[in-house]
């Protein structure tokens, strides 16, 4: 992930809405050359993360118009030069057209005009973009502002945070604040996987979005205690499977039984369905008894009743849907087509084609949890098959709102003639119930009074509580690696895949340097180590950094690939 470090800035949770008064205009271009170059002041304790900031309905990310204010002292960057330095809640306009950035301020006679990209800090405050709404509140954020050109005439607003900040903003938006610490702690984990997954960026200029396409971050007007507790109380944790960060999916309601990642969703990169599996995205029920609903029978028994389980206080836990036949047939005439552009409607249903009488709604396989991989929308003169989890929800819908899931059973009523009358629903879940429930972690943390990391290996088979992997190498830019990490037990140790057979390790943890020798075994070097170092852990937040230049001793270019997992006492221990 690109990392952008600007000039230092302190920033405070004050929300001050933006004045008319005390103005001060742009410094012309000729101070330039007197101006500072704003930049690499500050080394940020976590990565940085790029979040494409929409409009308040999120109907776009490109503008060409737009007035910032900052709380506190305010700065603008032509491309990491100072141009300006402006007091605190001075409304600042800036436009974009012909490829140039125009900067007003209410006294200005002239704009000042730059090619950009403009980056915009506050020290001691927040950003706000002037009317820009989010959760019914003026939108503030952390970090740092950059406007950069979308095409000739537009520009993207992009908020460049520190990670560890912009979970703040993200936890309290996906979970109820009310589900407790350690459900909140979860999501926290899951959402820093998110942002730091190997993923494609949603754009050249951002790594992720502020809503639900990726994560929903609303900055931090949002914030609250107990989720910023659960973000610092988790920092630099991610969930981690045989060395590779986890796609960490979530939804918000599994039905008490998750499903398989493959079963779900297409290949991101070959749109092929099902997607390769991802061994720790299984499908799982809540109740270790509960037997595979990959059958009609088992399925219809499962989602007509209410078993105990896990997100089962959840209102979409079991639902149901009725339509008469005419009424889903006007439906699908829209929805049929516009999920044809997926591909995953075949044959493909035009815009413009007339539809059928329909015949029955024919499911030809499920998952696991009993949700639709493939149904058939059967009208009197043709069949369409229907593949994948979201295609099936969108076009199944009722009074224009898509099932709630896939996790769904139907029933075809007919007449004394055969002909369709109506079809009814009955299912479970909301969202496409892969990975974590927040439902049921709620559950679990508030109810059964599980710590999050058996919440996270419940929902997420095989994994481990990890800092983010690192390489330190002879090379150079990774000759050395600082990573910071809570710890609640004060128990943890260094993993290390010692592939080219380094003799020894430099570590300085809290402030103590320690050498590490890695153990040889008889016939070579024993690849995969374990080092213990509970002792140097302290309650609360830890630093580690590790270092090359010191243990290699020749000049064959070497490295180690390592990260610190955290370790419990109780690791066999059950949920139930």
């Amino acid at each position: 992930m690109k990392k952008i470090l600007l000039t230092s800035i302190i920033m405070s949770f004050i929300a001050i809405a933006p004045t008319e008064a005390q103005y001060m205009p742009v410094i012309p271009s000729a101070t330039l050359q007197a101006a500072q170059q704003a930049v690499i002041q500050r080394t940020p304790s976590s990565e940085v993360v790029r979040v494409g900031i929409g409009t308040t309905n999120f109907g776009t990310y490109q503008y060409n118009d737009i007035t910032i204010f900052g709380t506190g002292d305010t700065q603008i960057y032509d491309n990491k030069i100072l141009i300006g330095n402006y007091p605190a809640n001075q409304n600042i306009r800036i436009t974009f057209k012909d490829g140039m950035f125009n900067i007003y301020t209410p006294e200005s006679t002239q704009p000042e005009k730059v090619v950009g990209p403009i980056q915009i800090t506050s020290n001691y405050g927040l950003l706000g973009v002037t009317g820009l709404k989010r959760a019914g509140k003026q939108a503030l954020y952390h970090g740092a502002f950059e406007l950069k050109k979308c095409n000739n005439n537009t520009f993207n607003l992009v908020n460049m945070i520190e990670v560890e900040e912009y979970l703040k903003g993200v936890v309290p938006n996906e979970m109820p604040v009310s589900f407790g610490l350690e459900a909140l702690k979860a999501q926290s984990v899951a959402a820093r996987n998110y942002v730091l997954s190997p993923r494609t960026k949603a754009s050249s200029n951002y790594d992720v979005v502020d809503s639900v396409a990726s994560q929903v971050y609303f900055g931090a007007n949002t914030e609250r205690p107990l989720s910023n507790q659960a973000v610092t109380e988790t920092e630099g944790i991610v969930a981690l499977h045989n060395w590779d960060m986890i796609v960490a999916q979530y939804s918000s309601t599994a039905g008490g039984y998750t499903e398989s990642y493959s079963n779900a969703f297409s290949d991101p990169k070959t749109k092929a369905f099902p997607a390769p599996e991802k061994p720790y995205l299984k499908a799982k029920p809540d109740i270790v008894s509960q037997t595979s609903l990959k059958s009609e029978e088992a399925a219809k028994a499962y989602y007509q009743s209410r078993p105990d389980a896990y997100d089962i206080r959840s209102s979409y836990y079991r639902w149901e849907r009725d339509w008469t036949a005419q009424e889903l047939k006007n439906a699908l005439q829209s929805t049929l087509a516009a999920q044809s552009s997926t591909g995953f409607v075949k044959p493909a249903f035009n815009k413009g084609d007339k539809l059928d009488d329909l015949v029955e709604i024919k499911v030809i396989r499920r998952g696991d949890s009993g949700k639709i991989m493939e149904m058939e929308v059967v009208t009197r003169s043709q069949t369409y098959k229907v593949y994948k989890e979201l295609v099936i929800r969108r076009l199944m819908t009722k009074d224009g709102k898509a099932l709630p899931s896939a996790n769904v059973v139907f029933e075809n009523t007919k007449d004394d003639d055969g002909n369709l009358v109506s079809i009814h629903a009955w299912g479970g879940g909301f969202g496409h119930g892969v990975g974590m429930s927040q439902y049921g972690a709620g559950f679990m943390g508030s109810e059964l009074h599980l710590s999050y990391d058996k919440i996270l290996k419940h929902y997420y088979t095989g994994i481990s509580l990890t800092t983010k992997p690192v390489i330190i190498s002879t090379e150079a830019g990774q000759q050395t690696a600082t990573q910071y990490f809570y710890s609640k037990d004060k128990k943890a140790k260094i993993v290390i895949d010692n592939k080219f057979g380094v003799n020894s390790i430099n570590v300085t943890i809290n402030g103590q340097k320690q050498t590490f020798d890695l153990p040889k075994e008889v016939f070579g070097v024993k690849r995969f180590v374990e080092i213990d170092i509970s002792k140097y852990i302290k309650q609360g937040k830890n630093s580690i950094t590790f270092t090359s230049d010191e243990f290699y001793s020749n000049s064959a270019r070497k490295g180690v690939r390592l990260y610190i997992e955290l370790v419990k006492k109780d690791e066999n221990e059950y949920i139930w």
